[in-house]
């Protein structure tokens, strides 16, 4: 396999990666970024850790969506991930045109204790 062929090959792997996120991404709630993933769940939770003064971050997902092109299956039952990197956990905007039950105004999401 030539290195053109490989080049071309990884081309239509991230384009196949990136169509499905584009189908599953309305799916779920968060984006979740680590130094070496990216997810999308619908269930996070980072627990900041502090073990010998070393501070490091704990992040648990259920149901979760790996962007990853060299993994065979995407979807994940349960993740665990351990990093001393920055975690970024952002959650998706719902698209403007969809108005929940009850709502006419154009008020902004609620958050509850």
């Amino acid at each position: 396999m030539s290195s053109e062929d490989l080049e071309k090959y990884e081309t239509e792997m991230e384009l196949q990666l990136y169509r499905e996120y584009r189908d599953v991404v309305g799916l779920f709630s968060y984006v979740v970024e680590t130094e070496r993933r990216f997810y999308l769940t619908n269930d996070v939770t980072v627990h900041e850790r502090v073990d010998g003064g070393e501070t490091y971050f704990e992040v648990v997902m259920q149901d979760a969506w790996v962007w990853d092109m060299y993994r065979p299956a995407r979807f994940v039952k349960n993740v665990r991930v351990l990093t001393f990197k920055d975690v970024n956990v952002e959650e998706l905007a719902k698209s403007d045109l969809q108005v929940p039950d009850g709502e006419q105004g154009g008020g902004g999401p609620s958050y509850g204790a």
